[in-house]
């Protein structure tokens, strides 16, 4: 059986051990100032540390070998059985002793039966305290294993919720990268020198989402900047039935925000709200007031037939996840379908 001892478990057994000792000093402290005898001093030590030793052993024996070996490793009744035969010995040991040798420490006669008397209370009273010290060092050891269990769980949940962003945000630039280039492929045929001028554009974008957006959170000024040129780019696919208005406006352009948190209701916008051959609209704005964000977009609402649904849903999901995993309890989100007017305002306490 292995011991693996950390560097928390010897903080934990110096702060327990600083404890003991201090208990066992302070008959010896007391003494010397109360008798300034150095002599006085060190007989009061000895006898604390004789009182203390027994103890200090239960205690530090339980809390170090027989609860993390035995307790916590499906040997509860060798736990037990070692702490039931420990005091049954230390019983053994002092209730043995000659009830005569008792009553000679005492000179006095009528004082000898409440001597041996008081022998065998002192030592009962002992021994119901080494069973309580068994049980406070299980106790302390329970409530560390308790703590030490939470923060590896709280650890873990951080790491997945690291790992579920990540996922959730490389879903968002795949699924971008493709309808972008879709645009600009269909772009080639009709103007090669805008085409060129979108690739450029593109290389922009993909330059923010691949390298920007790396950390937690962006300043908002790039993350607007970055929607704006995204939403340039994607009018592309547009023709002159289709009217988008975007207001991406900021009062403090340092604050800090999620990246590329909106694309997705933007890429849906243009994806369910633009039909080649009716009127469509697209309103889009983004405001700031002290911490408070405001997204909002409104496009008319053309359902795509099912053979032309592939990733339908799927970028609002994410966004809702993201917005759950980063911002709880912070942001509120208000979605509907009103005479054919698709409306999501989503806003965060940054």
């Amino acid at each position: 059986m292995k011991i693996k001892i950390t560097k928390r478990d010897l903080e934990l057994l110096g702060i327990q051990a600083e404890a003991w000792l201090v208990l066992m000093l302070v008959p010896a402290i007391t003494t010397f100032f109360s008798t300034h005898s150095w002599m006085d001093t060190y007989h009061a030590l000895t006898y604390s540390m004789r009182i203390i030793a027994m103890p200090a052993g239960v205690y530090f024996v339980n809390f170090c070998i027989l609860i993390p070996l035995c307790y916590y490793r499906g040997r509860r009744w060798l736990f037990f059985l070692v702490n039931a035969v420990f005091l049954c010995g230390t019983a053994w040991h002092y209730f043995t002793v000659d009830p005569q040798s008792i009553m000679d420490m005492q000179p006095h006669e009528e004082f000898k039966k409440a001597t041996l008397i008081g022998y065998y209370a002192s030592t009962a009273f002992f021994l119901f305290v080494y069973v309580i010290l068994a049980g406070v060092a299980l106790l302390v050891h329970h409530l560390v294993r308790t703590k030490e269990i939470k923060r590896q769980l709280a650890e873990e949940k951080q790491k997945h919720t690291e790992a579920e962003l990540e996922w959730l945000k490389n879903q968002l630039n795949p699924h971008f990268l493709f309808n972008t280039l879709n645009n600009i492929s269909s772009l080639v045929q009709i103007d090669a020198d805008q085409a060129q001028d979108s690739i450029a554009q593109l290389s922009d974008l993909l330059r923010y989402a691949m390298y920007e957006t790396r950390h937690d959170k962006v300043p908002l000024k790039g993350e607007v900047e970055f929607m704006q040129n995204y939403i340039d780019l994607m009018k592309l696919r547009c023709n002159e039935k289709t009217v988008v208005n975007s207001q991406l406006s900021t009062l403090n352009s340092q604050q800090e925000i999620a990246p590329l948190l909106f694309i997705s209701l933007i890429e849906n916008a243009f994806k369910h709200g633009v039909s080649s051959g009716r009127d469509s609209r697209i309103d889009i704005t983004l405001t700031t007031e002290d911490h408070l964000l405001t997204f909002v977009c409104e496009n008319t609402n053309y359902p795509k037939d099912d053979q032309n649904r592939s990733g339908s849903g799927i970028g609002v999901e994410n966004t809702k996840r993201r917005l759950e995993l980063i911002y709880k309890d912070r942001y509120t989100w208000e979605q509907s379908l009103n005479n054919n007017i698709y409306h999501v305002k989503v806003t965060i306490q940054l």
